[in-house]
């Protein structure tokens, strides 16, 4: 079967769900003032003043620099700006001429213009990062490393275009986020390994484990009577928006949709497993199939759900040493919802990511023991995959 055979089924797949799930969402009232909604970006032209400033017994190097605005009402306006006099800084970075940085604005009652430092302009060095990203990836997957690309940019466009305008919109977040998500890794692993029977054993599994993982994550919220409100950011966002969002189900949300990147990594390795065994020795019964691929799959998930947890414990690490200098006792800081609500979001996803492999593994061993036998259903269901599609 040709490699662009996959391709119809595809784009169909992507105009289906475009077509119900992308609907004009009506967000409430006008919108507001957020993060970012208020500044500029500027260059700095001279450094004015040098000195090192005492605040509070802290002692730092300040500056008074001269900018000139690059955008919006006062574009091509020189100001001045003081960087690091009246608050301590977190950084030892000292502002240079020619810097492009991000200021706010602000118009006092008797109309006098005000320019505050906010931070520095990273857009350049973030592109070559992502240049190298991309060339990286080609140069080692080819063309599946192209495709790996544009499904990671409709996933983006999956979370932007489609979870937050719904959540904001009032939707359900729970239900948002489990059916952008299936979307999401759906589309994505279809774009990235093709129409082919691997990938569908991946994507009925991983919507298989989506189902539980909300399951479990709705249980155990209510049972650690959990609201979702660990998080400080949540609280601006209810301080925000116009329309009440449920703070149990964005975390519920949240949850799913942070399992996502290594559930995806799961499925699709397990599966593969399970192929490639069975080309290699396909005289192998279920169980002999089964009892190989879980071995493998063992061990994989044992790495992955420690990944996991390290990677919640890193994002959570200054909390931790700030609990830790302040010598509490970690059998009692548990019971406080922001690190309640991690343990439960670590040991859900990881349950998840468990109830994955033998899913996987049933699943993938019911579709490579049909591959010899799908005579006319190979032009609807599409090759093996991996290299050992079988003509007919």
């Amino acid at each position: 079967m040709k490699k662009s055979s996959w391709l119809f089924p595809f784009l169909l797949l992507i105009g289906v769900t475009t077509y119900t799930l992308f609907a004009r969402v009506q967000l409430p009232g006008d919108g507001f003032a957020t993060f970012g909604a208020d500044t500029v970006r500027a260059e700095v032209t001279q450094i004015i003043e040098e000195g090192e400033v005492d605040l509070g017994g802290f002692t730092q190097k300040y500056q008074v620099a001269r900018i000139t605005i690059l955008e919006g009402a006062y574009e091509d306006i020189p100001m001045e700006i003081d960087y690091g006099r009246r608050q301590v800084r977190s950084d030892d970075y000292l502002l240079k001429p020619g810097d492009r940085i991000i200021v706010t604005i602000s118009k006092t009652p008797d109309n006098v213009v005000n320019a505050y430092f906010v931070d520095y302009v990273r857009t350049t060095p973030i592109l070559w990062l992502t240049l190298i990203f991309a060339i990286a990836i080609v140069l080692i997957s080819q063309w599946k490393g192209v495709r790996a690309m544009l499904s990671m940019a409709f996933s983006l466009y999956i979370i932007i275009g489609y979870i937050i305008p719904h959540i904001l919109a009032g939707d359900d977040p729970l239900t948002v986020s489990i059916i952008g998500s299936i979307i999401l890794l759906g589309v994505s692993l279809y774009l990235t390994y093709g129409w082919t029977l691997k990938t569908h054993a991946a994507v009925i599994s991983m919507v298989l484990v989506l189902l539980i993982t909300g399951a479990l994550a709705g249980l155990f919220v209510v049972f650690a009577k959990l609201n979702g409100s660990g998080d400080e950011n949540v609280m601006f966002l209810m301080q925000l928006s116009e329309t009440p969002i449920s703070l149990r189900g964005l975390f519920l949300g949240g949850l799913i949709i942070g399992a996502l990147g290594v559930l995806d990594d799961l499925v699709t390795t397990q599966a593969s497993a399970v192929f490639e065994l069975h080309h290699a020795n396909p005289s192998l019964g279920f169980r002999g199939l089964y009892s190989s691929a879980m071995r493998i799959g063992q061990d994989h998930v044992a790495a992955t759900v420690n990944t996991l947890v390290l990677a919640y414990a890193g994002a959570s690490l200054p909390m931790l040493l700030m609990f830790s200098l302040g010598r509490g006792d970690y059998g009692y800081i548990v019971n406080f919802s922001f690190i309640a609500e991690e343990i439960v979001r670590t040991l859900v996803g990881s349950l998840g990511l468990i109830a994955a492999v033998p899913i996987t593994t049933t699943i993938a061993i019911f579709f490579s023991q049909r591959v010899d036998s799908l005579g006319k259903w190979e032009r609807v269901l599409g090759p093996e995959g991996g290299g050992h599609n079988h003509g007919h």
